[in-house]
């Protein structure tokens, strides 16, 4: 059945009654269509209305669709970790507001990178974990018309073992058909992981960028040419896959929350395209944090030296200057050096405003990219 379909995914619902009952007869030696004897309403839908199980469907089907997501999302963190301690001892420039910015490492870019990756998914999981509590047994409009007083409950337990997913009875079974607020916030929360992750994508290839009119300070593999005209160009094509995906799945949500708030007294009948376009975006973006992960991020090199050079010639090398020589004479420093085109290092020197012991210890890359025990005993 197409997604876009009647409302509330009657069709869908209807289609599988059709198909289970006429399978049901043929095993049973009668022809198919003899509704006579084994009903697609009656029997199969004995309980049921399209207005409960085509919820329960979709929870389940979601839940399924995540277990799939976070390994892969979860091997991604994993990649950007490792390459957080192989470029550990990587000095860099920091950037904010793309202009030149205090030390950092390299390594803990990646590392930053990877905790943003696990955030997100710890975040949807937790989210996620409303999708357990099923409307089934709510029938047409949530009191259980027609059903036995047991059967809630008996279902959630029989699609428990079934699944071996940990589900439940929905609390208030009116609520669950009346509103679809758990789709809503897991399709959010997949939003929220796409755009950490097109964040991350749009690093990456700013960081790659040149090789010699750019940034160049890491290199992403090669996965083809990158121009039909120009020789040699390579481009962060597995980066740009990704923010393109990422878009797709930011727009996939707004689809969804559309669909939820059209929820109408007893019923959602937008659901059909909610399923459509949530199951979509935790598919791609499964899909996508495999690919990012091996064909990107596990081979990326490092340009240490390039890095280095840039970080020893930022004016925010002169900010950890600042709490040993003054504000205004580090101020005057990188003015020089920007002018005469000298490092920072060499001008401190010359000016003789810190002996080499000193200057080597407050340039010490261990001690610019973090806390200094050093200021801590001087302010006391």
């Amino acid at each position: 059945m197409d997604a876009f379909q009647a409302g509330a995914g009657t069709s869908t619902n209807m289609n599988a009654n059709e198909v289970l009952a006429n399978r049901a007869l043929e095993l049973l030696g009668y022809k198919k269509g003899d509704y006579a004897r084994l009903s697609p309403n009656d029997h199969v839908n004995m309980g049921q209305s399209t207005n409960d199980t085509y919820p329960t469907a979709m929870r389940l089907a979601l839940l399924d669709a995540l277990e799939d997501f976070y390994p892969r999302a979860d091997r991604l963190a994993k990649s950007l970790a490792r390459k957080g301690k192989q470029f550990s001892n990587v000095l860099k420039s920091g950037r904010t507001h793309l202009q030149d910015a205090v030390p950092v490492m390299l390594g803990e870019e990646f590392m930053a990178y990877a905790a943003a990756i696990e955030a997100s998914v710890k975040h949807l999981r937790r989210t996620a974990d409303d999708l357990r509590a099923l409307p089934i047994g709510g029938s047409a409009a949530g009191t259980g018309m027609n059903t036995h007083p047991a059967y809630a409950r008996q279902m959630a337990q029989a699609l428990s073992r079934e699944t071996g997913l940990k589900l439940r009875k929905a609390p208030n079974l009116m609520e669950a058909m009346q509103s679809q607020a758990p789709i809503g916030r897991v399709s959010s929360a997949l939003r929220d992981f796409a755009v950490e992750l097109g964040r991350i994508a749009n690093d990456l290839r700013l960081l790659s960028s040149g090789p010699t009119t750019g940034f160049a300070e890491i290199k992403l593999p090669a996965v083809q040419a990158g121009s039909s005209i120009m020789p040699g160009k390579v481009n962060p094509s597995i980066a740009e896959m990704v923010n393109m995906v990422c878009f797709h799945a930011i727009g996939n949500d707004l689809t969804v929350s559309q669909a939820v708030a059209a929820g109408q007294i007893e019923l959602n009948v937008m659901m059909p395209v909610m399923a459509e376009n949530v199951l979509e975006s935790a598919e791609i973006l499964a899909s996508v944090c495999g690919q990012l992960a091996v064909k990107c991020v596990d081979g990326i090199e490092a340009d240490a030296e390039r890095c280095r050079a840039y970080a020893l010639r930022s004016m925010g090398i002169a900010t950890a200057l600042n709490p040993y020589i003054g504000y205004l004479n580090a101020a005057k420093v990188m003015k020089r050096a920007l002018a005469e085109g000298k490092t920072v290092e060499e001008l401190v020197r010359e000016e003789g405003l810190l002996s080499d012991k000193e200057l080597a210890r407050v340039l010490d890359a261990s001690r610019m990219t973090r806390p200094d025990p050093a200021l801590a005993k001087k302010k006391k």
